[in-house]
């Protein structure tokens, strides 16, 4: 199933081109965002899940480019994304882990405006990602188990500042620096999450084309190795890295398409920088 938000955070289930309004599934639900009204599916799946189902297939749908998606997760408790995790001609190897925590109030959704900050940057990237949408309370999982603690997936865009002081959370947190979604795509509708292609167009020119097969660390791996450090807890995400070899300079005026193959609608973002910068050092 791919559920979305959509319009005023409307809970919907995406169906080839068209969205159909599932609020009647909801019955007496009690919740007072759109986070914990998508934490509270997650965690009690098993008995929505039907009526979802039922709902999405009883209602009419409406035309997906007559209504405004939104991020499916809006504020999840915890963002953690990977620094690389790409085995790359410039990285043979898997080097070493590394994560780190980007503030979740920089999510935003489809069509909307990345804001690039006027801090002294040397250049911003914008980085195609596979995220990573926790289903149970997760710690010290092994691999074995790990997938169990998936409830799916999102398409995910990790932008980042470069150049800066503070390490990664001051370069990659600013606001409006998470794009993602538009489909929050469960876990049964995607056989292997890492045999996906991965493409991201700017300006209508293909960017980046590659395989989350070519992960450093697979997502069981990448699920022990951050649930070592910290629990994770159910509507948590996990974004997954990116292949760096197409990264290039993004400025304003600039358009971007992040489609993850099966995952639906793409995410489309706009870029605005109020200082108009265009001369980026190499970087």
């Amino acid at each position: 199933m791919k559920l979305a938000f959509f319009n005023d955070y409307q809970l919907g289930v995406i169906s080839g081109d068209q969205i159909v309004d599932v609020a009647s599934a909801l019955g007496g639900l009690s919740y007072h965002s759109p986070q914990e009204l998508i934490e509270t599916l997650i965690q009690d799946w098993s008995d929505l899940q039907p009526q979802l189902a039922q709902a999405a297939e009883g209602n009419a749908g409406i035309a997906l480019d007559s209504v405004r998606l939104r991020a499916p997760l809006p504020r999840p408790g915890q963002l953690v994304c990977l620094a690389g995790n790409y085995i790359e001609p410039a990285s043979p190897d898997r080097g070493e882990f590394n994560a780190f925590l980007k503030s979740p109030t920089g999510i935003i959704g489809k069509d909307d405006t990345v804001q690039l900050p006027e801090a002294d940057a040397t250049v911003f990237h914008f980085e195609p990602e596979l995220s990573v949408v926790i289903g149970k309370t997760a710690s010290h999982l092994s691999q074995a188990e790990a997938m169990d603690h998936v409830f799916g997936y999102t398409q995910f865009i990790d932008v980042s500042a470069r150049g800066l002081p503070g390490g990664f959370f001051l370069g990659k947190s600013w606001h409006t620096f998470a794009p993602m979604g538009p489909a929050l795509v469960t876990a049964d509708e995607v056989s292997n999450p890492n045999e996906l292609g991965i493409r991201l167009w700017v300006n209508d020119e293909l960017r980046h084309d590659f395989s989350s097969n070519s992960m450093a660390r697979f997502i069981p791996e990448v699920l022990e190795e951050v649930t070592k450090v910290i629990t994770l807890e159910p509507g948590n995400v996990v974004s997954t890295g990116t292949h760096h070899y197409a990264l290039a300079p993004i400025q304003d005026g600039d358009n971007l398409r992040l489609e993850i193959e099966g995952f639906g609608p793409s995410l489309t973002i706009n870029v605005h920088d109020p200082l108009k910068r265009t001369s980026w050092q190499a970087h």
